[in-house]
């Protein structure tokens, strides 16, 4: 099935199409681009730790850390590591794994049909050994402490740490030394044979390329999947946090703070919440904002705050974060400052300024072939289209954001502190 999707608003569009294999594959050409960016990803990440299909009479739960594990693993197969084949090419190849998805990825500016090819092909043959599970034990378990010495790294795990009770979000995505100790090579093929099914993946291509031959090397390579009725689950949360401050120390100069206000989880079903929080912050605590200004000046703060919503396929909160020695005091005066903000109203002209920011980023993101792909395959695994946050940005009015701020629960929040 073939679907073209189009926005006025932005005059652009892309082919989206079911491919008879079960994937999904999102196709944007991009006139004038000397270069190509693909995605082949799975909406698996590490929160996906409980899961059932067709096959399971039960649902079945497996160490945290697995889908990390399984990225790192993936490139090698019986024959060579992918790598060298993509640098054979000249592409820049990569993958990550979020909490929420893993993709697989390269860049060219030319071979793009050999490098589809070579992504294609590893990404649909694993090949996993007792010795090169174990192999990989060590080799993740040294990334594992070195986060663990990271600061930042840190700062912001004790906060999900202490924001949620159950969530997986909580988890370190490469989980810990002593649930990757658990991962063999069974375990990786029952994780893979799960979510690894084409009905549960996504190819998202943008930039220089043939669509036609694109699709001539997907019809040729991929192998038909049966949809198995894959059900990953997210484990309840309480609404409120599981505890207002928590402190740990490692050597830094000035300490670090992140405050997280928790919202429930099922916020993150609406891709509009994303936009509207995130033109909130920007409006009470930004960076043109009194907030700011005054905080600033009176050495409270300094450059490295920043405000952001991090979300994902089951969880949501609202960021403040950076440097100060007072971090105590900025958390009681990031809340009072949204007490106010209740008592005597947003301003509208900054909300205004902040939306047509907000908009005119997101604009700004149809000049890359990376964003472009990376947003084709994100809106596929949240159930929506590419231009569902533009859209969002170009249509929530004062009134939204006044709604939003009435409700906003400032209490329901934790510091992060790192300190000497």
């Amino acid at each position: 099935m073939k679907q073209i999707i189009k926005n006025q608003r932005v005059n652009e569009q892309y082919t989206r199409i079911k491919h008879s294999s079960g994937v999904t594959i999102c196709l944007c050409p991009m006139e004038g681009f000397s270069s190509a960016y693909a995605l082949f990803g799975t909406k698996y990440g590490s929160v996906d730790s409980t899961f059932k299909t067709n096959n399971d009479t039960d649902y079945v739960t497996v160490p945290e850390g697995i889908a990390h594990f399984l990225e790192h693993k993936l490139f090698e197969n019986e024959d060579c590591d992918a790598f060298k084949l993509f640098a054979e090419t000249g592409a820049n190849a990569n993958a990550y794994t979020s909490f929420d998805k893993t993709a697989y990825l390269f860049l060219c500016s030319q071979n793009f049909n050999k490098n589809l090819e070579i992504l294609l092909d590893f990404v649909q043959k694993p090949y996993f050994t007792d010795e090169t599970v174990q192999k990989e034990q060590g080799i993740i378990a040294q990334e594992i402490k070195m986060y663990d010495d990271s600061a930042e790294w840190r700062v912001f795990f004790n906060c999900l740490e202490n924001v949620y009770h159950n969530n997986p979000v909580r988890i370190n995505i490469a989980g810990t030394v002593d649930t990757i100790a658990q991962i063999d090579k069974d375990l990786l093929y029952r994780c893979y044979n799960t979510f690894y099914n084409l009905n549960n993946m996504v190819i998202s291509i943008a930039g220089n390329f043939d669509p036609d031959e694109a699709l001539a090397i997907c019809d040729r390579l991929l192998k038909p999947s049966e949809d198995i009725g894959l059900q990953a689950v997210i484990p309840d949360e309480p609404k409120q946090v599981k505890q207002h401050i928590v402190r740990e120390k490692l050597a830094v100069g000035i300490p670090l703070f992140q405050i997280a206000f928790k919202l429930p989880n099922e916020y993150s079903l609406d891709v509009s919440n994303y936009v509207n929080y995130n033109i909130l912050l920007e409006t009470a605590l930004g960076k043109s904002s009194k907030f700011y200004l005054d905080a600033y000046q009176s050495g409270l703060i300094n450059e490295t705050f920043n405000v952001a919503v991090f979300n994902g396929r089951g969880f949501f909160i609202c960021v403040a974060d950076g440097e100060a020695r007072e971090p105590e005091k900025v958390y009681e005066t990031i809340k009072a400052e949204f007490k106010r903000l209740k008592q005597v109203g947003l301003s509208e002209d900054d909300f205004i300024r902040i939306k047509k920011q907000s908009y005119g980023e997101l604009l700004g993101s149809f000049t890359s072939a990376e964003a472009v792909a990376s947003n084709m395959m994100n809106a596929e695994f949240d159930g929506t289209d590419m231009y569902a946050n533009i859209e969002a940005a170009a249509t929530v009015s004062f009134s939204d954001i006044t709604a939003i701020l009435e409700n906003f629960d400032e209490e329901n929040s934790c510091l992060s502190i790192i300190e000497n």
